[in-house]
């Protein structure tokens, strides 16, 4: 579902501009995603902050980080205010976690169907998150299962929500 006013708990999905915007589109299209302009993800939080995974970790910003700029904000239907107030807390735990642009390559690999060994166990164990699997698992560790289609723990990309959600 989709809206124009956040909630604690929705999900933002915007562009990135410059080449790492492009490099995340291409990834995302190597992963039979397509070339819309959702490159990053977002959960909203209360009292107008997000948590967004970032090239030097996980952080705690602002929501008016995004003012002006174009964002769709999606949740899934039914979400109920303790699954988002649950979803909001389970956020604590990731500040600071490190982003891995390897995801990418991990996820593309993975899509492919490349043979490559320990694949799906250094998907799962890194400990490191991009933004889409930041706030999948947020979903997660609130008991809220975003996607029922059976794939790998972390094999999710900003378009994988898009496409789930919007």
């Amino acid at each position: 579902m989709k809206h124009t006013h956040p909630q604690p708990g929705d999900i933002g999905l915007t562009r990135i501009s410059g080449v790492t915007g492009q490099l995340i589109r291409f990834g995302q299209w190597l992963n039979k995603e397509g070339f819309a302009d959702y490159e990053h993800a977002f959960l909203v939080l209360p009292d107008g902050r997000l948590l967004e995974a970032e090239p030097g970790g996980a952080r705690i910003g602002s929501l008016s980080a995004y003012d002006g700029a174009p964002v769709l904000y999606v949740c899934p239907e039914g979400l109920t205010t303790p699954q988002r107030t649950a979803i909001c807390e389970a956020s604590a735990r990731y500040v600071g976690v490190p982003y891995s642009f390897l995801d990418y390559a991990a996820i593309a690999a993975h899509r492919f169907r490349l043979p490559v060994p320990g694949l799906r166990r250094y998907i799962a164990s890194t400990g490191h998150l991009i933004c889409s699997q930041l706030v999948d698992q947020c979903y997660l560790d609130a008991g809220v299962h975003l996607f029922t289609d059976g794939r790998w723990p972390g094999y999710v990309t900003p378009m994988a929500l898009y496409d789930l959600l919007a």
